[in-house]
């Protein structure tokens, strides 16, 4: 009498198997891409319409996960203990990359040593707003007010955050008395300007367009080194006689460091399509951002570069993150 199983046996066995394995290779045809920021801000809105498009270029799934918090620091860590396979992407601003290695000392992460800078994906200017009925209609009306012995206050979107450098930026160059008023995020430091809660708030051009075109929120000047083509009449800092408040936040992808280089320049390859998709340049068209797609080492440039800027800042101004 034969040991071996029954043909009845083995049938069973032999699907199970291949469903475990047909299992196995749909798991590696998702790619997530990570966000720092919750849902339905402008990196996530950004994080949508680039994973429509990578998956095209991928040909496989590409699911969007926000994991908000430390203006960014709980997604870094996330993506850079991943397995450095290419199926586990960083979609990052410049805030947890450039600027959060000077603003805590004890980071849990290292930007330089654990990504693989991928690709830039657009720059968007930095616009100051003030609520529909503030007092002050110009920016130099604005700058007035905050060089009297009240002052103004300014909300922003967390300690570190691309406005809270912006506003740093502002005081140090007017000298004003600009009290900084930080946030859990945009979306309520917005909501607080706009209520007149704040006196003003500096923040993505795209995050704020829709309030502007409302007429909930009235535009007074770009940190910027050109003005917006969506907002032509807007002057710059400049402009104005205020240097040096250049506040560029731009998003990026990013990669655990190990991954390979192949890997890398075909992420890099995908994501340059994505970018020149006219679903990206709509995107563009409509909430005022640059696409900018980069090599990865131009993209590495850069963000030594900002790291450099920002970390400069952040000490001369004495930032501290539990501020």
């Amino acid at each position: 009498m034969s040991n071996l199983p029954s043909p009845l046996i083995l049938r069973p066995l032999a699907a199970a198997v291949l469903g475990m394995a047909a299992l196995g290779a749909h798991a590696q045809s998702v790619t997530s891409l990570v966000v720092a920021f919750p849902a339905g801000g402008p990196a996530d809105s950004l994080a949508r319409v680039v994973a429509t498009q990578l998956e095209k270029e991928l040909k496989q799934t590409v699911v969007v996960e926000n994991k908000p918090g430390g203006n960014g620091a709980i997604a870094a860590n996330h993506v850079a203990r991943s397995r450095p396979d290419g199926q586990t992407l960083f979609l990052s601003s410049v805030g947890a990359i450039s600027i959060n290695p000077a603003l805590y000392p004890k980071l849990i992460y290292d930007p330089v040593k654990d990504f693989a800078p991928i690709s830039l994906l657009i720059s968007t200017p930095e616009v100051l707003i003030v609520g529909p009925n503030h007092p002050a209609k110009t920016a130099k009306e604005f700058v007035e007010r905050a060089k009297t012995p009240k002052g103004v206050t300014m909300g922003s979107s967390g300690i570190g955050s691309m406005p809270h450098m912006a506003i740093a930026q502002l005081k140090l160059s007017t000298k004003g008395n600009i009290l900084h008023v930080p946030y859990k995020g945009a979306a309520p430091a917005i909501t607080d300007t706009i209520g007149g809660q704040v006196d003003g708030f500096i923040g993505d051009i795209s995050g704020l367009m829709s309030n502007i075109q409302a007429g909930k929120a009235r535009p007074l000047a770009i940190a910027a080194p050109k003005r917006s083509p969506l907002l032509p009449d807007v002057p710059t800092f400049d402009e104005l006689g205020i240097p040096n408040v250049y506040a560029n936040n731009w998003y990026g992808v990013f990669a655990p460091r190990n991954t390979p280089a192949e890997k890398v320049e075909a992420l890099n390859a995908a994501v340059r399509k994505v970018l020149a998709s006219e679903e990206l340049k709509n995107y563009a068209a409509t909430t005022g951002v640059e696409l900018s797609p980069t090599s990865p080492k131009e993209f590495e440039a850069l963000i030594r570069q900002d790291a450099k800027k920002w970390g400069d800042l952040i000490r001369a101004e004495g930032i501290k993150a539990d501020e």
